[in-house]
């Protein structure tokens, strides 16, 4: 906020308060590119999850009055804009108490780390003087997936109007 003296219409000089038209958005509107998304809702959550596939996602739970997550922010962005193949979600847990209460949130900042089909990999909390540990968690979880082709499947066989459905099952003579 700039302050300033200013004549208002009756001719009487004054001290008024007036807010910078550059002031851009608050530090955790800040987002460093397309891979870092704010999530506002439980469903969001979800989704966000559903639809990263295979990719890593780290998601940041934070506050807006918590010094420590607006100390980390700066570098957290520079990370996503580093590592454009991870998805990096943004929690508000002021927004989002409930959800974060649920997923065992109790300090901030805290991190989760996820990937598709094995779900959480990692959770911890983390401050800017330990940076490095996120740095290592996605040396570790950031790897090349491994894969032994396509998935196979169970062809033609349909298991719901199979005849042995109902059929008791035997136990092993050995």
């Amino acid at each position: 906020m700039k302050k300033g003296l200013a004549q208002d219409s009756w001719g009487i000089t004054g001290v008024h308060a007036r807010i910078a038209e550059t002031e851009g958005p608050k530090w955790w509107e800040r987002n460093a590119g397309q891979n870092m998304i704010d999530i506002h809702s439980t469903q969001d959550f979800l989704n966000a999850l559903s639809q990263a596939g295979e990719r890593l996602v780290i998601v940041e739970f934070y506050g807006t009055w918590c010094g420590s997550c607006r100390a980390l922010f700066p570098k957290l962005c520079k990370t996503a804009q580093e590592n454009t193949n991870i998805l990096f979600l943004k929690v508000n847990f002021d927004e989002n108490k409930p959800m974060c209460k649920s997923l065992n949130v109790k300090v901030l900042p805290f991190f989760h780390f996820y990937r598709g089909a094995d779900g959480q990999l990692e959770s911890f909390s983390c401050s800017l003087a330990k940076f490095q540990k996120i740095k290592d968690a996605i040396a570790t979880h950031n790897t090349d997936r491994c894969s032994i082709g396509l998935p196979k499947g169970v062809g033609d066989l349909s298991l719901l109007s199979s005849p042995l459905k109902d059929a008791p099952a035997e136990a092993s003579s050995r």
